[in-house]
């Protein structure tokens, strides 16, 4: 067997929001439900990263800038 392109994303959403919350992998990986496909294994049940503009540090754009 091996992972699907959608898996290996869903992987990698995984580990980047461990990263940004600077927590453990290991119980999101634990917690993933496969499936097989043609393509290989999915995930059925893949982290979703949120976060908003106030997240984000402060950027001034174009629109704010002062001439």
């Amino acid at each position: 067997m091996n992972l699907s392109d959608q898996a290996i994303g869903a992987v990698m959403m995984v580990l980047q929001k461990s990263l940004m919350e600077q927590s453990d992998i290991v119980p999101a990986l634990k917690e993933f439900e496969f499936k097989n496909s043609e393509n290989g294994l999915m995930i059925m049940n893949p982290t979703i990263v949120k976060f908003g503009l106030e997240d984000l540090p402060d950027v001034q754009t174009e629109n704010d800038a002062s001439v």
